[in-house]
């Protein structure tokens, strides 16, 4: 899949699940599926491969590049991006992976901030981004932005603070905080050739009322769907529509979260909801109990089962 020039995070990006074995091992033949329900059940063209929701950090390099392989193969003339991120603790794996996405087509590429050894500053940041970038250099490059788990709190709108001039290729943030008053300093701040898209799926409307050019997220695997109606909502003028779709999702996750909507009871919902096959998380995440993920499935078709009341 050769990548676009003018390929850019738009709409909405479903951030894929990585498909396991009940032995733990990564599963490729789900892959084609997968892309098939995307596009087909939940209108969703765009993807966003090997990141939180795709279990990455728990991921070898040789996985996640036998992963992002096959995702830019199969979806070769199916979908509109693939956007593979390359971020590790490592400095010299994630030029690795940069270098290996340009080889094998993707459309960009995301890197969020080492989490162990952590970054201070934003010219730190830069300077990172910086090196991986550059063993990519002619694909779309994006700041993968997640403060709840990196806990590198930098200021995303002090980063972008003349970034085209170290990383050329810079094209956007995927931004997964919940400061709208950063968010929207990055909106007001980014250039035409950009995509600032926001990651927290509960508070679509707000990031989309801030200016986000579109959103990555884990929900919109399943709930893709009624995603692209809330977006289409909002830009038609139609606030109360989009705010009900919106409430609607919240009333999901809040339903989710009074007990542990960690990312194996996301992932078992997406294999309940599309009848694909994901498998466990990786250890140290733990599948969840039956029960628990049928009363999570009990309430998304309780709210969303007449798709015409959207």
């Amino acid at each position: 899949m050769a990548p676009a020039a003018d390929a850019k995070m738009s709409g909405i990006v479903a951030a894929t699940f990585t498909p396991l074995t009940s032995e733990g091992e990564i599963n490729l033949s789900v892959i084609e599926p997968y892309i098939d329900y995307l596009i087909n059940k939940q209108n969703v063209k765009s993807i966003f491969v090997n990141g939180t929701t795709g279990e990455s950090v728990s991921l070898s390099v040789a996985e996640r590049k036998a992963l992002a392989e096959d995702w830019c193969r199969k979806a070769k003339g199916k979908m509109d991006n693939v956007f593979v991120h390359v971020g590790c603790m490592s400095l010299k794996d994630s030029q690795d992976l940069a270098c290996h996405a340009a080889q094998i087509g993707a459309d960009g590429i995301a890197v969020i901030s080492p989490s162990f050894f952590k970054p201070g500053t934003a010219d730190d940041i830069k300077a990172f981004l910086r090196e991986v970038a550059s063993a990519a250099p002619n694909l779309p490059f994006y700041y993968y932005h997640m403060p709840a788990i990196t806990g590198v709190n930098v200021p995303v709108r002090d980063v972008l603070n003349d970034i085209e001039d170290l990383i050329p290729s810079f094209r956007g943030v995927k931004f997964s905080g919940y400061d709208l008053l950063d968010f929207g300093q990055c909106v007001s701040n980014s250039q035409p050739n950009w995509s600032v898209v926001y990651g927290v799926d509960e508070q679509l409307l707000a990031g989309l009322v801030m200016g986000a050019n579109g959103a990555v997220g884990s929900t919109y695997n399943y709930m893709g769907s009624y995603a692209n109606k809330l977006i289409t909502a909002f830009e038609n003028g139609d606030q109360l529509q989009a705010r009900a779709i919106q409430f609607k999702l919240q009333e999901l996750l809040s339903f989710a979260m009074k007990n542990r909507f960690d990312l194996g009871v996301n992932k078992q919902l997406m294999s309940e909801v599309s009848g694909l096959s994901l498998g466990p998380p990786r250890l140290p995440l733990v599948q969840c109990p039956q029960e628990y993920a049928k009363s999570i499935l009990q309430k998304y078709h309780s709210l969303f089962q007449d798709s015409r009341s959207m």
